[in-house]
């Protein structure tokens, strides 16, 4: 598999690219990184680029992700908003990568209760295969084609295993 070559190829699964925690706020419509390739001070967001970039663009496609090496002294974000022009930057100097993550999440992304509730909603979908309790059907006879409920209508005989499977 082409795919699978190269440093941590694990990045380029699906799996890996959907376990991606950091959404982002949907006034956010450029997120722009700026790191040195080199330094002790840039090391944790060289890891974080290396590691979560690819997340981010997964889970946010509307959003332009730009990544500016080796043209600042000192490694920060810049997100730029859409309905305001505003913008915010980020210091990261110094930083470990769950630092960055950390405080990336806390302030530009989507609250967990947010999430939390967009994807309940599109699981919620009205599907006609849903059926059940708080669904619009309570039991699959109600669709049409299928076997009516046996307490309402009896099944036909060669439909229930009394009659099809006899003891011996």
């Amino acid at each position: 598999m082409p795919f699978m070559k190269g440093r941590a190829p694990i990045r380029r699964t699906l799996k890996y690219l959907e376990a991606g925690a950091l959404v982002l706020k949907e006034r956010v419509k450029i997120f722009c990184i700026n790191y040195n390739t080199s330094g002790k001070h840039h090391e944790g967001v060289r890891d974080f680029v290396f590691w979560h970039v690819p997340q981010i663009q997964y889970k946010n496609p509307d959003v332009q992700v730009l990544t500016l090496k080796n043209m600042t002294p000192s490694p920060f974000i810049t997100c730029f908003f859409f309905d305001s022009g505003e913008r915010t930057l980020i210091d990261i100097d110094s930083k470990t990568q769950e630092e960055v993550h950390g405080h990336v999440k806390k302030v530009i992304c989507k609250p967990d209760d947010i999430l939390a509730a967009e994807l309940k909603a599109v699981q919620k979908k009205d599907n006609p295969a849903n059926f059940g309790f708080g669904c619009d059907r309570q039991c699959i006879c109600e669709v049409l084609g299928q076997v009516p409920c046996p307490g309402l209508v009896p099944l036909p005989k060669n439909m229930r295993g009394k009659y099809t499977f006899p003891r011996a």
